[in-house]
């Protein structure tokens, strides 16, 4: 195997235990895995400072509007969520994360983050600058390949190996 080969092998590996950590999150929640993903989404936006639309999310998701809008009444009954008007743009929603979806996020991924520092710790500040830089593209790269598959499904053909 290449070394190549054995990195997208390890970022699979990787991606099914992420992804089995955050199904025991949503399962001890009640929440589904899309609401999880939409939290996530909205977090990131709020972080970066970018207001995200329920557009932008349901474009991010996959989701039509009116499983958007299904989701977002969820999110907001749960209390994790509140659609606010733009100020600029009245026919725009922004989407905001609420206070307990902060908290309970933060208290379930402490764990995880704990786990990964002391991993990290184990590396030179250079190794994890190189590693960082690679996890951009590779992140660049699937963020492509997902727009590509998701813009080919939409047009109603299937993706072929």
């Amino acid at each position: 195997m290449t070394s190549a080969d054995e990195l997208i092998d390890l970022l699979r590996r990787f991606n099914v235990e992420a992804d089995r950590f955050v199904d025991v999150f949503t399962r001890a929640h009640g929440l589904h895995r899309t609401d999880m993903n939409a939290v996530a989404h909205i977090w990131r936006a709020s972080q970066d400072g970018e207001p995200l639309t329920a557009g932008e999310l349901a474009r991010r998701l996959s989701l039509s509007p009116a499983a958007t809008t299904a989701l977002l009444a969820r999110l907001e009954r749960a209390g994790h969520v509140e659609r606010r008007p733009d100020t600029t743009d009245r026919r725009r929603i922004n989407l905001d994360i609420q206070p307990p979806a902060r908290e309970l996020a933060a208290a379930f991924f402490a764990p995880l983050g704990v786990h990964l520092r002391a991993a990290f710790g184990r590396f030179a500040p250079e190794e994890i600058e190189l590693v960082t830089r690679i996890m951009r593209t590779v992140l660049e790269a699937t963020t492509a390949a997902a727009d590509e598959a998701d813009t080919v499904t939409s047009e109603g053909a299937a993706i072929r190996p």
